[in-house]
């Protein structure tokens, strides 16, 4: 039989485990860490600008015209009374691209006979809008595939109508 204060059985004793023991002090930084990384404070979150609103109006011939792209104002045609802004596709219509000259104009007459030529736009602005009543049944086509056509890029941002019409913006 074995006295006290002496280990005369062949089982070893268990160790006492320490809550400080290497493993758990690494697996409680990594912890610490983790959680300030998730709750750390953020730099707030900033969207960036939208363009300017757009408000839909009604517009003539001769107002219709300052939307031609210079001064970086914006790109505006019409297609049969509807004004689009075509502003992103200003390397086209703007100033230098190869349909300038349907900038702030109605464009609907060149567009049915596919030509891009000075000639297709209308020269008085004051007078009444083309009726396009002329156009065989392929013009009238090609018209209404570029009007599907802008409809679905652009956005329509005003009417067009004649100088003198009651809808028409008093100076």
């Amino acid at each position: 039989m074995a006295t006290p204060g002496q280990t005369g059985s062949s089982e070893p004793q268990a160790e006492v485990m320490s809550i400080a023991s290497p493993i758990n002090l690494i697996i409680l930084s990594l912890f610490v860490v983790l959680v300030y990384w998730h709750l750390r404070p953020k730099q707030p979150v900033v969207l960036p600008r939208g363009p300017a609103p757009v408000v839909f109006r009604t517009y003539t011939p001769k107002t219709l015209r300052e939307f031609n792209g210079e001064d970086g104002r914006p790109v505006y045609l019409a297609v049969r009374g509807r004004v689009f802004d075509v502003t992103p596709g200003r390397n086209f219509y703007g100033p230098g691209g190869p349909y300038e000259n349907f900038a702030g104009r109605d464009a609907s007459r060149g567009l049915a006979h596919q030509s891009f030529d000075e000639d297709m736009l209308t020269k008085d602005l004051s007078g009444p809008l083309d009726d396009l009543k002329d156009l065989d049944n392929d013009q009238l086509e090609n018209l209404q595939s570029w009007e599907e056509r802008f409809s679905e890029k652009y956005l329509v941002v005003g009417k067009l109508v004649a100088e003198g019409d009651p809808e028409a913006p008093t100076s």
